[in-house]
């Protein structure tokens, strides 16, 4: 029977998605309007979904459609997904009206995630911001694990949001500022009476910070304005474009290249990317 089921699953139409459990529902900020979502396999379906830190995947309702969303669960976290929402349109709003309980459609992975080979020995600086957060806070959880910390060297977070009620992870972020192998820098645009910590775009942290560039990687994605001005900064603090990796999630679509939406030049951003150094970037038309 595994033979028939593993023989069913390499023929599987790629456009079926497998049916996956909403087990739990986070509201991640004030406004309510990001949400994570825990999902759930609701057989032996997740042992065909292996993915690396960086990748997507199609999330659909019934009656709504599908919308590609960055995984921001780690590999090492076993038995479940998370995707992190920003109700935006129709299959978001969609997704954020389902219920725990619901089951929705999963199909994936897709892209080619972060170079684990690049990042493994090297000191690794995360620049993030707004709900972009979360393929880079899938990374650091890898890179955090005691399975894998050992492979990596230094680890800096800067991560910035508009406001203290516009942040993410903030469970996480209390678990990473308690920890001594990890440099985290929270920024916010503006400031409120409760909020102690720092204020100020990313960059300009970035810059502040200064982290080295000696051996070191930069992964950044966040807001198009925000990696516009954060790239001239690494580039001052010595970061070559070939140690500086973006994300171009705003480019997914069907995953698997075949409705061509994703193309820039001869690459295939689902399936070629969404992970690219900033020195292959310089080598594609400036569409991106």
């Amino acid at each position: 029977m595994d033979e028939i089921r593993n023989t069913q699953y390499a023929i599987r139409n790629p456009y079926l998605p497998y049916p996956v459990v909403i087990r739990k529902i986070i509201d991640e900020n004030e406004a309510r309007d990001i949400k994570t979502f825990e999902l759930v396999f609701r057989d032996a379906d997740r042992d065909s979904f292996t993915f690396r830190c960086g990748q997507f995947a199609e999330l659909s309702v019934l009656g709504a459609g599908e919308c590609p969303i960055g995984i921001a669960s780690s590999p090492m976290e076993q038995g479940y997904l998370q995707f992190t929402v920003k109700r935006t349109g129709v299959v978001t709003g969609a997704l954020h009206n389902c219920e725990e309980g619901t089951i929705i459609g999963i199909r994936g992975p897709y892209g080619n995630g972060f170079p684990m080979d690049m990042l493994e020995g090297s000191n690794v600086v995360i620049v993030a911001g707004g709900f972009a957060f979360t393929t880079l806070r899938s990374l650091t959880n890898y890179i955090l694990h005691p399975d894998n910390r050992d492979r990596f060297g230094e680890i800096t977070v800067i991560y910035g949001a508009r406001s203290p009620g516009e942040l993410i992870y903030k469970y996480d972020l209390q678990d990473w500022a308690g920890r001594d192998d990890l440099q985290l820098h929270v920024t916010v645009d503006a400031g409120d009476e409760g909020w102690t910590g720092l204020v100020g775009y990313v960059p300009t942290i970035l810059k502040e910070v200064a982290p080295s560039s000696n051996n070191a990687v930069a992964a950044v994605c966040g807001p198009p304005i925000m990696i516009k001005f954060s790239i001239p900064v690494l580039n001052e603090l010595g970061f070559p474009p070939g140690r500086i990796i973006n994300s171009l999630e705003m480019r997914m679509k069907c995953g698997i290249g075949k409705c061509g939406r994703c193309n820039i030049g001869d690459k295939y951003v689902c399936k070629d990317g969404p992970v690219f150094t900033l020195e292959e970037l310089q080598n594609m038309p400036g569409e991106y």
